[in-house]
Order: structure tokens, then C-alpha cells, then sequence
């Protein structure tokens, strides 16, 4: 396992030097999801939430949120995004899952850092939206399963999720 490059040789934490690395495409797709009530779903699912379309403001959130990563992020490197896109997945519990939303983000650049913290954090930000619409109906959701699932680009290469 390499160093963390997030740390000088003395120990301290920098933003990693990315002046001398070549552009190239690069994405990144994450993915999460939320459980929730069946009858909560069955809310989204239908638009007909008390606050308005819950997945469409969802994806604008999780959009908006790739775009501010290095706002959050401390020592994230803004990024010029040339693409970001959020996809919502409905499934119905049955006797083996519950009822979720799963969200899937995609996020491109192409420059000489990889974009997988705007993905991890459009797909945070779009179910922590889903949450914040939902809360009043059902505070026993759950944010979980957040991961990478794939990156291309960049010198480590293609990385699939196992």
C-alpha cells in the first residue's frame, strides 16, 4: 500500500502538488442509497411529497454538491466538472430488502486529479436531501452503503468496486 498523499514528510497535512501531472479524462461513479418506509417510497415515488418532487430536488442538490467539493472538502482541488449526473433507482421491499432509493453519481473532468470526492459527495448530498424532504413522515431512514463503485482515468488507472 502506497503513503497517503495527503502528508508532508514531516507529517503535516498539504494539498497534494498537481501543477506537474498531465490532463486526462477522468470519471468517477459512486453510489448509495436510502431505506425507508414502504409507505415513504411509495410518497416519492408518486411526486406527491408536502415539499415538492423529492428526487428532482434530489439530483439538483447532488449536482450542485459536486460543484462544491472543495468547499467542504479541505484539501479537495476545484475542479473545472465538465459533467455531472445523478440517477435515482425505486425499489420495493420484498421478504429480503426494505424499500429504497438508490443514487447513483457520475461526475467527469478532464484535468490532472481525479474527481472521485465530487462523486462520493453528489451521491451524500442527493440522499441527505431525500432525507431532509422526507424527516417528517419517516425518521427512521437510513444513508448507507456510500462507496466508489468505478473511476477511469488518471495513473492508478480503472478501478471497479468489488
Amino acid at each position: 500500500m502506497s503513503a497517503l498523499t495527503h502528508f508532508d514528510a514531516q507529517g503535516q497535512a498539504h494539498m497534494v502538488n498537481v501543477g506537474g501531472k498531465i490532463s486526462s479524462h477522468r470519471i468517477a461513479i459512486a453510489r448509495g442509497r436510502i431505506d425507508m418506509l414502504p409507505t415513504t417510497l411509495a410518497m416519492v415515488e408518486a411526486g406527491n411529497a408536502k415539499k415538492g418532487d423529492v428526487l428532482g430536488i434530489a439530483r439538483i442538490a447532488g449536482i450542485q454538491a459536486a460543484k462544491k467539493t472543495s468547499d467542504l472538502i479541505p484539501l479537495c482541488h476545484p475542479l473545472a466538472l465538465t459533467r455531472v449526473a445523478i440517477d435515482f433507482e425505486i425499489v420495493h421491499a420484498n421478504d429480503s430488502v426494505p424499500a429504497y432509493v438508490a443514487c447513483r453519481a457520475t461526475a467527469e473532468v478532464i484535468g490532472p486529479t481525479g474527481v472521485e470526492m465530487e462523486a462520493l459527495t453528489a451521491v451524500q448530498i442527493a440522499l441527505l436531501t431525500i432525507y431532509d424532504m422526507c424527516k417528517a413522515v419517516d425518521r427512521s431512514m437510513t444513508i448507507n452503503q456510500v462507496q466508489l463503485a468505478e473511476k477511469h482515468g488518471g495513473k492508478s488507472g480503472h478501478f471497479v468496486a468489488g
